[in-house]
C-alpha cells in the first residue's frame, strides 16, 4: 500500500505539474489575449477621440467664420441705421421749417382776408389788397424756398 500510494502520488505529481504547465499555458495565453485585445479597444479609443477632436475643430472653424460673416453683415447694418437715423433728423428739421413757413403763410392770409373785409370801403381793393400783400411779403425772402432745408446741429444730434 505504501508503494502504491507513493507511486500514485508520484504520477499524481507528473500529471499535476503537467497540468500546471498546462494551467500556465493557458493562462499566459488568456493574458497575451487580453493584452492584445486592451491594446486594440486602447487604440480604437485613441481613434474616437482624435475624430472627435477633428470634428470639434472643423466646428471651430465654421463658427468662426459665421460669427464673422454676422459680425460685418452687423456692422453693415449698423452704419445703415446711422445713415437713416440721420436722414430722418433732416427730413424732421425741414418738415418743421416747412410747418413753420406754412405757419407764418397762413397768418399773412388770415391777415389779408381779415385787413380786406374791414377796407371795404376802398375804391379798388385789389391794389390795396396788392400793397398790404407787398408790405406784408417783403420781409420775406422767397427766393430761398429754391435752396435746400438743412437741420440745425441741435436738432440733428438729438
Amino acid at each position: 500500500m505504501a508503494s502504491s500510494s507513493g507511486t500514485s502520488s508520484g504520477s499524481s505529481l507528473l500529471h499535476n505539474s503537467g497540468s500546471e504547465e498546462d494551467l500556465q499555458a493557458l493562462l499566459d495565453q488568456k493574458k497575451r489575449k487580453r493584452m492584445i485585445s486592451n491594446r486594440e479597444s486602447a487604440r480604437r479609443s485613441r481613434m474616437r477621440k482624435q475624430k472627435q477632436l477633428d470634428d470639434l475643430m472643423a466646428q471651430v472653424s465654421q463658427l468662426r467664420k459665421e460669427s464673422s460673416h454676422a459680425l460685418s453683415v452687423l456692422n453693415l447694418i449698423a452704419q445703415r441705421r446711422s445713415g437713416v437715423e440721420a436722414e430722418n433728423s433732416v427730413l424732421r428739421a425741414q418738415a418743421m421749417e416747412l410747418s413753420n413757413r406754412l405757419q407764418a403763410l397762413n397768418e399773412i392770409l388770415n391777415n389779408l382776408k381779415s385787413s380786406s373785409s374791414s377796407n371795404s370801403f376802398h375804391p379798388r381793393p385789389e391794389v390795396f389788397q396788392a400793397q398790404f400783400t407787398d408790405n406784408l411779403i417783403s420781409p420775406w425772402n422767397f427766393s430761398c424756398t429754391n435752396q435746400p432745408i438743412t437741420a440745425s446741429e441741435e436738432i440733428m444730434f438729438q
